[in-house]
């Protein structure tokens, strides 16, 4: 699945609920759910790890749809010049 289709799906499926729980709730879960994914990688299984990478991007996709951005553009700067 490409980026951008992913960053739609979230839009579908939680869009509404997410824009009623806000921007500030929003960071505050993904961060939460970064936590997680430092615990995964320290202490986790491969699964755990790939679990918690899926929330990860599930929540930064939902920030990213609040906030108007595509996370295929942010991305692009990678692409044509990436940071040194």
């Amino acid at each position: 699945m490409e980026i951008g289709q992913f960053q739609t799906l979230m839009e579908t499926l939680y869009g509404e609920a997410d824009r009623a729980r806000g921007l500030p709730s929003t960071v505050a879960w993904l961060c939460e759910e970064v936590g997680e994914l430092a615990q995964a990688v320290r202490k986790g299984t491969a699964e755990e790890q790939l679990h918690e990478l899926g929330d990860v991007l599930a929540w930064l996709s939902s920030l990213a749809n609040q906030l108007g951005l595509s996370l295929e553009e942010a991305a692009s700067r990678y692409v044509t010049a990436p940071p040194t």
